[in-house]
Protein backbone atom coordinates (compact mmCIF):
# COMPACT_ATOMS: atom_id res chain seq x y z
CA UNK A 1 0.00 0.00 0.00
CA UNK A 2 3.01 2.30 0.22
CA UNK A 3 4.32 2.41 -3.08
CA UNK A 4 0.49 3.64 -4.54
CA UNK A 5 0.50 6.26 -1.81
CA UNK A 6 3.85 7.43 -2.54
CA UNK A 7 3.47 7.37 -6.79
CA UNK A 8 0.79 9.61 -6.13
CA UNK A 9 2.32 11.85 -3.74
CA UNK A 10 4.35 12.56 -6.22
CA UNK A 11 2.00 13.15 -9.09
CA UNK A 12 0.03 15.52 -6.80
CA UNK A 13 3.44 18.00 -6.05
CA UNK A 14 4.38 17.58 -9.61
CA UNK A 15 0.44 18.72 -10.56
CA UNK A 16 1.25 21.32 -8.29
CA UNK A 17 3.76 22.95 -9.70
CA UNK A 18 2.54 22.50 -13.21
CA UNK A 19 -0.30 23.39 -13.35
CA UNK A 20 1.42 26.94 -11.25
CA UNK A 21 4.77 27.19 -13.13
CA UNK A 22 4.28 25.00 -15.97
CA UNK A 23 7.55 23.06 -14.82
CA UNK A 24 8.27 19.89 -12.38
CA UNK A 25 11.36 19.98 -10.40
CA UNK A 26 14.03 18.20 -11.05
CA UNK A 27 14.35 17.20 -7.27
CA UNK A 28 10.86 16.02 -7.54
CA UNK A 29 11.78 13.75 -10.42
CA UNK A 30 15.49 12.86 -9.07
CA UNK A 31 14.61 12.24 -5.52
CA UNK A 32 11.57 9.95 -6.77
CA UNK A 33 13.19 7.67 -9.48
CA UNK A 34 16.33 7.10 -6.86
CA UNK A 35 13.68 6.47 -3.76
CA UNK A 36 12.06 4.17 -6.34
CA UNK A 37 15.53 2.30 -7.15
CA UNK A 38 16.49 2.01 -3.79
CA UNK A 39 12.66 1.21 -1.95
CA UNK A 40 12.64 -2.10 -4.73
CA UNK A 41 16.63 -2.92 -3.94
CA UNK A 42 15.90 -2.64 0.20
CA UNK A 43 12.73 -4.84 -0.08
CA UNK A 44 13.38 -7.50 -3.42
CA UNK A 45 16.63 -6.99 -3.86
CA UNK A 46 18.75 -6.98 -7.03
CA UNK A 47 15.56 -8.27 -8.92
CA UNK A 48 13.37 -5.81 -7.30
CA UNK A 49 16.08 -3.54 -8.37
CA UNK A 50 16.27 -4.70 -12.05
CA UNK A 51 12.52 -4.47 -12.27
CA UNK A 52 12.37 -0.93 -10.47
CA UNK A 53 15.63 0.23 -13.70
CA UNK A 54 13.76 -1.16 -15.77
CA UNK A 55 10.61 0.40 -15.28
CA UNK A 56 12.23 3.95 -15.29
CA UNK A 57 14.12 2.97 -18.48
CA UNK A 58 10.96 2.72 -20.07
CA UNK A 59 8.90 5.79 -18.57
CA UNK A 60 12.05 7.11 -20.43
CA UNK A 61 11.92 5.92 -23.21
CA UNK A 62 7.89 6.38 -23.90
CA UNK A 63 8.10 10.45 -23.57
CA UNK A 64 11.60 10.93 -24.41
CA UNK A 65 10.54 11.19 -28.68
CA UNK A 66 7.32 13.90 -27.70
CA UNK A 67 10.33 15.86 -25.90
CA UNK A 68 12.43 15.35 -29.00
CA UNK A 69 10.13 16.24 -31.55
CA UNK A 70 9.21 19.44 -29.00
CA UNK A 71 5.89 19.26 -28.04
CA UNK A 72 6.86 17.98 -24.26
CA UNK A 73 8.64 19.87 -21.52
CA UNK A 74 11.55 17.43 -19.81
CA UNK A 75 9.69 17.23 -16.77
CA UNK A 76 7.22 14.95 -17.79
CA UNK A 77 9.33 12.70 -19.32
CA UNK A 78 11.62 12.72 -16.34
CA UNK A 79 8.45 12.22 -14.20
CA UNK A 80 7.57 9.27 -16.31
CA UNK A 81 10.76 7.64 -15.16
CA UNK A 82 10.39 8.95 -11.76
CA UNK A 83 7.21 6.92 -11.63
CA UNK A 84 8.25 4.17 -13.27
CA UNK A 85 11.03 3.42 -10.76
CA UNK A 86 7.87 2.43 -8.32
CA UNK A 87 5.63 1.11 -10.82
CA UNK A 88 8.07 -1.69 -12.55
CA UNK A 89 7.61 -1.99 -16.48
CA UNK A 90 4.51 -3.32 -17.09
CA UNK A 91 2.64 -0.82 -15.04
CA UNK A 92 5.01 1.92 -16.51
CA UNK A 93 3.93 1.22 -19.93
CA UNK A 94 -0.07 1.03 -18.95
CA UNK A 95 0.27 4.32 -16.80
CA UNK A 96 2.13 5.83 -19.90
CA UNK A 97 -0.89 4.38 -22.63
CA UNK A 98 -3.56 5.87 -20.05
CA UNK A 99 -1.96 9.52 -19.38
CA UNK A 100 -1.77 9.73 -23.17
CA UNK A 101 -5.68 9.00 -23.65
CA UNK A 102 -6.62 11.40 -20.58
CA UNK A 103 -3.99 13.90 -22.61
CA UNK A 104 -5.84 13.37 -25.21
CA UNK A 105 -9.49 13.67 -23.74
CA UNK A 106 -7.87 16.86 -21.99
CA UNK A 107 -6.47 18.75 -25.05
CA UNK A 108 -9.36 18.41 -26.85
CA UNK A 109 -11.25 20.18 -23.84
CA UNK A 110 -8.49 22.83 -24.28
CA UNK A 111 -8.99 23.08 -27.78
CA UNK A 112 -12.54 23.39 -27.21
CA UNK A 113 -12.71 25.77 -24.76
CA UNK A 114 -10.05 27.92 -26.47
CA UNK A 115 -11.54 28.05 -29.79
CA UNK A 116 -8.88 26.29 -31.17
CA UNK A 117 -9.81 22.99 -33.04
CA UNK A 118 -9.59 24.12 -36.45
CA UNK A 119 -6.19 25.83 -35.68
CA UNK A 120 -5.16 22.47 -33.46
CA UNK A 121 -6.40 20.06 -37.11
CA UNK A 122 -4.70 22.43 -39.35
CA UNK A 123 -1.47 22.30 -37.36
CA UNK A 124 -1.80 18.42 -37.03
CA UNK A 125 -2.01 18.18 -40.73
CA UNK A 126 1.14 20.84 -41.30
CA UNK A 127 3.34 18.79 -39.00
CA UNK A 128 2.54 15.23 -40.60
CA UNK A 129 3.55 17.26 -44.03
CA UNK A 130 6.74 18.25 -42.83
CA UNK A 131 7.23 15.35 -41.36
CA UNK A 132 6.27 13.47 -44.59
CA UNK A 133 8.69 16.09 -46.60
CA UNK A 134 11.64 16.85 -44.45
CA UNK A 135 11.66 13.21 -41.68
CA UNK A 136 10.89 13.13 -38.20
CA UNK A 137 12.43 16.34 -36.31
CA UNK A 138 10.75 19.34 -34.63
CA UNK A 139 8.81 21.19 -36.85
CA UNK A 140 9.56 24.92 -36.43
CA UNK A 141 7.15 27.36 -34.68
CA UNK A 142 5.24 24.30 -33.70
CA UNK A 143 7.33 23.70 -30.32
CA UNK A 144 6.91 24.58 -26.78
CA UNK A 145 9.29 27.27 -26.58
CA UNK A 146 7.73 28.85 -30.35
CA UNK A 147 4.59 28.01 -30.32
CA UNK A 148 1.37 29.94 -28.96
CA UNK A 149 -1.17 27.77 -28.74
CA UNK A 150 -2.58 27.06 -25.50
CA UNK A 151 -0.66 25.03 -22.76
CA UNK A 152 -1.98 21.98 -21.30
CA UNK A 153 0.24 20.66 -18.22
CA UNK A 154 0.80 17.02 -19.03
CA UNK A 155 0.99 16.29 -15.02
CA UNK A 156 -2.61 16.39 -14.74
CA UNK A 157 -3.17 13.02 -17.29
CA UNK A 158 -0.14 11.49 -16.03
CA UNK A 159 -2.20 11.75 -12.40
CA UNK A 160 -5.12 10.50 -14.19
CA UNK A 161 -3.03 7.30 -16.03
CA UNK A 162 -1.50 6.67 -12.54
CA UNK A 163 -4.49 6.70 -11.05
CA UNK A 164 -6.44 4.17 -13.46
CA UNK A 165 -2.94 2.11 -13.57
CA UNK A 166 -3.47 1.58 -9.99
CA UNK A 167 -7.07 1.55 -10.02
CA UNK A 168 -6.95 -1.76 -12.52
CA UNK A 169 -3.48 -2.78 -10.75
Amino acid sequence: MIVPAIVVSICLVACVFDVRTRRIPNWLTLSGAVAGLLYHLVTSGLGGLQTAAAGWILGLLLLLPYFALGGMGGGDVKLMAALGAWLGPWETFWLAMYAGICGGVLGLIVAFTHGYVTRAVANVKHMLGYWATVGLQPVPGMTLETSSSPRLAFAIPILAGTMVTLWLK
